[in-house]
């Protein structure tokens, strides 16, 4: 499942005079799913249903 905005990301990437590969933004995806795997987990340890951005 997409997370993000390819064009968006692509586009954030360009402002700083980079490129992107073609992997970066399916890369990027894992990241943020691991991310917010890793927040659902602590705001269930702290017995809280809302994950919070502290959380991350």
């Amino acid at each position: 499942m997409a997370y993000t905005v390819a064009s968006q990301v692509k586009e954030l990437i360009k402002k700083h005079e980079m490129q992107t590969a073609s992997d970066f933004v399916d890369a990027l995806d894992k990241v943020i799913e691991a991310k917010v795997s890793r927040a659902v987990e602590r705001a269930k340890s702290n017995d809280r249903k809302t994950v919070r951005a502290g959380d991350l």
